[in-house]
């Protein structure tokens, strides 16, 4: 009995937010390898990306400022 041959075409996989979140945190370091940088590329959605840019951005002036509210306040 031979099997039939499996003649679909690959399904790209979906953006996951973990994964979003660990090429915005690269990106924000400047480092990243080539190859995982094409990988992204083919896996992420721009939209994520962006939007999740954005919290992170949010997220390091939040953390600034609080950093100099506590230096000044000492």
């Amino acid at each position: 009995m031979t099997r039939p041959q499996d003649n679909t075409v690959p399904r790209p996989h979906k953006p996951s937010l973990w994964r979003t979140v660990k090429a915005v945190a690269w990106g924000f370091f400047g480092v990243r390898k080539h190859s995982e940088y094409q990988e992204d590329i083919s896996r992420l959605s721009p939209l994520h990306i962006v939007a999740v840019g954005f919290v992170a951005v949010l997220v390091l002036i939040a953390v600034l400022l609080a950093l100099v509210k506590f230096a000044v306040s000492t």
